[in-house]
């Protein structure tokens, strides 16, 4: 079972900034690939009556790399190298959830929109305009790459809930 491999809260890993992947790099990646994608269809068939796990970064599985796999309606991407740019203003509040502690929920604000800026795994350069939970999505991925957790973002001492 490769969910195993997922890093949970309390590893000193977690808060590591990712390297960025280098070109040389990019053959290495799949099988990391083929474990991010195997991992997420773990988690949602394991926690299926939640709906929720549509992405994973690579520092979840202690790949230091600045690496996110995405898989949501029925489209995956790989967002090497992911930048995020024009970052709405605006802000909604949403109860975040994550691998590393799949029965905690974390409340949280995230931009309500924003642009990400990355290579696909061929290296081609492509962009991404997201809103909504997609943002919150690719924000809490990218949090990850800089070693940054959900529980680092709750709004106050009361964001924390059991997920039942």
């Amino acid at each position: 079972m490769k969910a195993q491999k997922v890093l949970l809260l309390g590893d000193p890993r977690l808060h590591d900034v990712s390297a960025p992947v280098v070109p040389h790099e990019l053959p290495d990646l799949q099988p990391v690939i083929q474990d991010l994608h195997d991992i997420l269809f773990e988690f949602k068939a394991r926690f299926a009556h939640y709906g929720a796990f549509r992405g994973i970064a690579a520092p979840q599985i202690g790949v230091m790399k600045r690496l996110i796999y995405t898989h949501v309606e029925d489209v995956r991407r790989v967002l090497i190298n992911p930048v995020l740019e024009n970052m709405s203003p605006e802000t909604f509040e949403v109860w975040d959830d994550c691998m590393c502690f799949p029965n905690l929920l974390v409340r949280v604000h995230r931009h309500q929109s924003l642009t990400v800026r990355y290579q696909d795994e061929n290296g081609q350069e492509q962009t991404w305009s997201v809103a909504g939970s997609l943002s919150e999505l690719i924000q809490h991925e990218y949090d990850h790459l800089d070693g940054i957790l959900a529980t680092q973002r709750a709004i106050d001492e009361r964001s924390f809930r059991w997920r039942v």
